[in-house]
């Protein structure tokens, strides 16, 4: 909302303070002035200037040398101009002199010559002037308006403003009017409010159109007057100005008028045609089937059953409470108008703007709730303006129907209740006089008691604690002093520091942290064959947003698609968040388990080299790393028997990860068909784990052993082993048959191909065998013999044999 600090104070003559310290008090109030913004200071060496002559520029076309000068004796300028409103000897023009600054066009007036003439100055634009929009001419005054040779500013002083921009809260609609801000500036200063004066027009008779409600629970009244003899043009300098400032284009002194109540009481109205309008009535009804409006922006809209409009006797003639029709606009031709001011109903108005994509100002405040009361004030007073600034004359009387208008109920306010609820004691009589003065009709109910009837402007107050926050705020919320409560000491919390230290280790890996929603769609958890949903909900946003997630998967998913669809081919993300899975038995609500996912895409940083997609193998590590780095514990992976494998992994190419023999989390490719389902784009390896069950581990604690004096036999395992035998379990039978003088096996080369026998694979371990008391940094430790060994590595090579009918080779 914009507000003229002008208007405010014509409304409020005795208010005398600064514009800084009203808008400083209405931001304490709840009312936030976000900027204010000063118009006009420019005006202050703009002088009036009487036309004393005007002939052709001797060799420029189009440009003419105006005299101009203060009038009198005193001495004239010459101006070169090529406005095509130059007024003949006699008129008022605005004269910016040499040396004059105007901001609005950030340029500064100075003589030169044009075409061998000198101009002496500038005469200027109302856009030039930064007083509106007009700039195909220059500013003419009427005749006889202003004195030559005073300053513009004196003579027009409404130019010279501030404008205020208030954030107004969607609760606070009678603050979208200057009459409502002048209400709270009164409040908060203890003033009165001086509402605009104006002649009521006398009504002559019945008014020469009829309206009609067939809707009243949407349409809660609606009133016209036909105001004949209008002269339509333009409106007055003055309010022409205000408008613009204000944000409105100016475009006619009937539209204007329109526009000025809008701003004025938050009230909006619309004037029609009155020969436009067919069977000379208005009525306010809902849209039938296939009924179409064109709005006055042009747009042919095809009506909805719940669309509410404003009709002829014809068809709909405009949206009610949104925008008018384009066959009923006021038009140069105009002579009689039908003014229209009307409440309506604020969720059908709501509806109407979203489903037709149209939001103004009329559907603004109409949304929010307008004051019933306003409209038949602010109709007498639309006639007098038509009246004052377009020589118009009130045709008839108003028409006018009205739904019975219910009494506010009374609310109960208690002085034990204020005082308990603020912390701070508020004498009685100061709460009586701030409710007072924001409207409300008091009545005591006892010694520290009060029935409270709000104002018909105030819809949001409704009950005690609304009045008790009213007094809060203009008392001044720095009046209510800062206690700091109670803190009662309390256990450390845990809540939250695996969580923690799961992503600072995942960004040590050069993983990046996706913020994903926790809202999915079920299309998305039956591609990944994640459990079903188990939070549903009613009144979801979106298809994609209407289940909780029961994996964490299709959010990081959809980023990486997303990304891939914007040409970035790589990806490292993880997230770490909350799964909602079906109920426990006893328990009505979803059990939330804390997870990990991360997804691997693209191809991996390489320099100097070709790249490399991101594959199991990526995934793997980074899974194997983050759990030992998070838990201490050592981590081993292992490949999925085919039926416990997730469907949505890659049957080749998926793997699960174990500490001490329990499972925490899964690694691997997605499977192809998720691929295509999730439209992703390619290939990609993911890594999901169970930080619950990672939790429960424990954290262990790492201990140093000193580095061995002596040192260790090596020697390397070579086998020909079945397609189907993974090599986890061939390290695992070299580890046991090593027993005790192993120190480590390491597996470094796989190989298919040729001098492999057919349907097998090789395979090759690195053994390390040292003495257990010379590992553990011992005295009594020693260096092993060859023969022991021998020994020891001929029973490993037999195991190996044996478990796996394994061949060695040579």
């Amino acid at each position: 909302m914009r507000a003229s600090w002008n208007w405010l104070r014509s409304l409020l003559p005795a208010l005398d303070v600064s514009a800084k310290d009203a808008a400083d008090r209405l931001t304490m109030a709840g009312l936030e002035v976000e900027a204010i913004t000063p118009y006009g200071r420019e005006l202050g060496p703009i002088v009036v200037a009487e036309v004393q002559g005007v002939e052709p520029h001797p060799s420029r076309s189009g440009l003419r040398l105006v005299r101009v000068g203060p009038g009198g004796e005193a001495a004239s300028q010459t101006v070169v101009c090529g406005a095509p409103n130059v007024p003949g000897p006699g008129g008022l023009v605005a004269l910016a002199p040499l040396g004059t600054h105007l901001p609005a066009k950030g340029l500064t007036v100075g003589s030169r010559a044009i075409g061998g003439v000198v101009s002496e100055g500038m005469l200027c634009s109302e856009s030039e002037l930064g007083v509106g929009d007009e700039a195909d001419g220059i500013l003419v005054l009427p005749a006889g308006a202003a004195r030559a040779g005073e300053k513009l500013a004196a003579w027009a002083p409404d130019l010279v403003d501030e404008v205020f921009d208030i954030g107004v809260t969607p609760n606070r609609a009678d603050a979208l009017g200057h009459l409502g801000l002048a209400r709270e500036l009164a409040a908060l200063y203890g003033l009165e409010v001086r509402p605009p004066a104006f002649e009521r027009p006398a009504a002559a008779g019945r008014a020469p159109i009829e309206v009609a409600v067939e809707s009243p629970e949407r349409c809660l009244y609606l009133g016209a007057a036909v105001v004949d003899g209008v002269r339509v043009g333009p409106s007055p300098l003055w309010l022409r100005a205000r408008l613009a400032r204000l944000g409105v284009r100016p475009i006619n002194n009937v539209v204007d008028v329109t526009n000025l109540l809008t701003l004025l009481y938050g009230q909006p109205s619309h004037a029609y045609d009155l020969a436009r309008l067919r069977g000379g009535r208005l009525e306010a009804r809902r849209a039938r089937a296939g009924e179409r409006l064109t709005t006055l922006d042009s747009a042919e809209r095809a009506l909805d059953a719940d669309d509410l409009v404003i009709a002829d006797g014809a068809g709909p003639v405009g949206l009610a409470g949104v925008m008018g029709g384009e066959s009923s606009e006021i038009r140069p031709d105009t002579t009689r108008v039908a003014l229209e001011c009307a409440n309506f109903e604020p969720r059908g108005v709501r509806r109407t703007t979203r489903r037709h994509g149209l939001h103004t100002e009329g559907s603004h405040r109409f949304e929010r709730g307008v004051d019933r009361t306003t409209a038949p004030l602010a109709l007498e007073h639309g006639v007098a303006l038509l009246a004052e600034l377009a020589g118009g004359r009130l045709e008839g009387g108003v028409a006018a129907v009205s739904a019975p208008e219910p009494a506010r109920p009374a609310i109960r306010l208690r002085s034990g209740r204020l005082d308990a609820l603020l912390g701070v004691s508020v004498p009685w009589a100061e709460a009586r006089d701030v409710l007072e003065r924001l409207g409300c009709r008091v009545e005591a109910a006892g010694e520290a008691e009060a029935r409270v009837t709000p104002p018909s402007w105030r819809a949001d107050l409704g009950r005690e604690e609304d009045l008790i926050e009213e007094v809060a705020r203009v008392r001044g919320l720095d009046a209510i002093p800062g206690v700091l409560p109670p803190i009662w000491p309390q256990p450390p919390r845990a809540e939250g520091k695996l969580e923690a230290k799961v992503r600072q280790r995942a960004l040590e890996l050069g993983l990046s942290e996706a913020l994903t929603y926790g809202f999915v769609s079920r299309r998305e958890l039956e591609a990944l064959g994640a459990p079903a949903p188990s939070v549903v909900l009613s009144k979801p946003l979106q298809e994609e947003r209407s289940v909780m997630r029961t994996s964490l998967l299709p959010g990081l998913l959809e980023a990486v698609g997303r990304a891939r669809r914007r040409g970035e081919r790589s990806a490292r993300l993880f997230c770490v968040g909350t799964r909602f899975l079906p109920p426990r038995a006893g328990s009505p609500l979803p059990t939330e388990e804390r997870g990990f996912a991360a997804a691997l895409a693209g191809p991996r940083a390489s320099y100097l080299e070709k790249a490399v997609e991101h594959d199991v193998y990526d995934a793997k590590a980074v899974a194997l790393e983050l759990v030992e780095r998070v838990s201490g514990h050592e981590a081993r992976a292992e490949a999925y028997a085919a039926a416990e494998r997730p469907s949505r992994l890659h049957p080749r190419a998926a793997g699960r990860v174990l500490v001490g023999g329990r499972a925490v989390g899964s690694f691997g490719l997605l499977h192809p068909s998720v691929v295509d389902a999730l439209e992703l784009g390619g290939a990609l390896a993911v890594v999901e784990l169970d930080l619950g069950a990672l939790g429960e581990l424990g954290e262990r604690v790492p201990s140093a052993r000193p580095v061995p004096r002596l040192p260790p036999v090596t020697r390397d395992v070579s086998v020909y082993v079945r397609d189907g035998v993974p090599a986890g379990e061939v390290e695992a039978a070299v580890r046991e048959a090593a027993g005790e003088l192993c120190a480590g096996v390491e597996i470094f080369d796989l190989f298919r191909g040729p001098g492999v026998p057919e349907g097998h694979h090789s395979l090759t371990f690195h053994v390390v065998y040292r003495d257990p008391a010379a590992a553990a940094g011992r005295p009594e430790g020693r260096t092993l013999t060859d023969a022991e060994v021998d020994e020891r590595h001929r029973a490993v090579n037999e195991a190996v044999r044996a478990r796996f009918g394994a061949t060695l080779r040579s």
